[in-house]
């Protein structure tokens, strides 16, 4: 690893001005699990890093009935898991939260950077896309609120341009009667990637019987997360049961567009994402069955 320098901003506009430097091979830090492996490892070379936890704005995790809740981009993820509000309205993040990496891990590591590291099989991306987050992104050219599925531009790539850094994550307050959760498969807990992740998320009626909105994305089957809107829409007016889900998860198959690799062959991401699909809409579904009464079930945390 070659030498870098490091700087700290307290402000966004400092944090913009350093990572906008137009000589300079430079990016933003947030908890460093991601980056500082990627630099040990090769994978590039930099010339300066900027390490954005001393920014007000991104330590902020905040709810409000309104606006929803915000997850500020230097938030680590122990403190979004362990959070009461997070666990009663949104225990599809801590769904995700709390896969990323391990319990040591999770104390630095952030969903903001998740969010940057931009690879296929993020664990908090498919949750973010059914849940409709947007990214508040900062610039030296202002400011502006993007969908979190126009975020992606690649493997490892995204929207950010020179003098730019993702500020916070901003995360519509739930709508009665709904329900979320993210799963994923890996083939032993020493490798820690998922071969296959999903999110699914279910709005039901009044009377928690029929499905009124659905939303279904996929993880680490295609370049980028994807959010497959035929397979949510196929649910719409439907009486939530396996019949109707396989017709979903059917479509999620199809859309689906996974490589072999050492993790998994085509067939086999193909065919997690038909039993994922499934499994997670049933779930939402008990979850959202669960929200609509006033219940809230415990959410596991902790790293598995």
């Amino acid at each position: 690893m070659k030498p870098f320098a490091y700087q700290a901003p307290t402000s966004l506009r400092e944090a913009a001005a350093l990572l906008g430097q137009p000589d300079l091979r430079v990016r933003a830090m947030a908890g460093g699990t991601d980056l500082l492996v990627q630099l040990r490892a090769g994978r590039f070379d930099l010339d300066l890093i900027v390490d954005i936890k001393g920014i007000e704005e991104t330590n902020r995790l905040s709810y409000d009935p309104v606006e929803g809740l915000t997850i500020g981009a230097a938030v680590p993820c122990c403190l979004i898991y362990e959070d009461r509000q997070v666990q009663n309205l949104y225990p599809a993040i801590v769904d995700s939260a709390s896969l990323i990496g391990g319990v040591a891990v999770q104390g630095r590591a952030t969903i903001g950077g998740n969010v940057c590291n931009a690879a296929p099989s993020g664990d908090s991306l498919p949750t973010l896309m059914v849940l409709g987050a947007r990214c508040r992104i900062f610039g030296l050219q202002g400011e502006r609120l993007i969908g979190i599925e126009q975020f992606f531009t690649g493997p490892g790539t995204n929207v950010l341009g020179p003098g730019e850094l993702l500020v916070s994550l901003q995360v519509p307050p739930p709508v009665p009667n709904s329900g979320a959760r993210y799963l994923r498969f890996i083939p032993r807990n020493e490798m820690d990637i998922a071969v296959a992740g999903v999110g699914a998320r279910v709005d039901l009626s009044d009377d928690l019987q029929k499905i009124i909105s659905a939303r279904i994305a996929l993880g680490a089957v295609s370049p980028t997360p994807i959010l497959i809107g035929e397979a949510g829409d196929t649910l719409i007016g439907q009486v939530p049961n396996e019949e109707i889900f396989s017709k979903a998860s059917a479509i999620a198959q199809e859309a689906a567009r996974p490589i072999t690799d050492m993790r998994g062959t085509v067939a086999y991401r193909r065919h997690l994402v038909e039993v994922l699909v499934k499994r997670a809409l049933m779930d939402a579904v008990d979850r959202a069955r669960s929200f609509g009464k006033g219940k809230i079930k415990e959410v596991e945390t902790h790293g598995r």
